[in-house]
């Protein structure tokens, strides 16, 4: 399933001004990148979130997050958000946020 156009609009306009900010097509996804490192991104209607692994147990626990699956492997950093309860801006930067935090703790690439 191709990403949502809608939702990749509203996460580049919350990240335009992040130093280090690329994006790329992966996985079908859309994946925005801090020095490298992904930080988040958009699947389908959901959104990706690399939250490291200190994070990802209480990620997990919020209403409208589940593990990320890629091709029936869980990814251990990371997990998918639903657009379901990003329908506030406010939600969408928080949770972005996250991703990007953890991006910017590591080297850059």
């Amino acid at each position: 399933m191709p990403y949502d156009p809608d939702l990749a609009n509203r996460l580049r306009a919350i990240l335009h001004d992040e130093p280090g900010l690329d994006e790329r097509r992966m996985f079908g996804s859309i994946i925005f990148m801090i020095n490298g490192n992904m930080a988040c991104g958009v699947s389908g209607d959901d959104l990706i979130v690399r939250t490291g692994p200190d994070r990802r147990a209480g990620a997990l626990a919020e209403p409208g997050c589940r593990e990320f699956d890629l091709s029936g492997r869980s990814m251990n950093n990371w997990v998918l958000v639903s657009s379901a309860v990003l329908g506030e801006d406010e939600e969408l930067l928080r949770w972005s946020r996250a991703g990007v935090e953890y991006a910017g703790s590591l080297l850059p690439k």
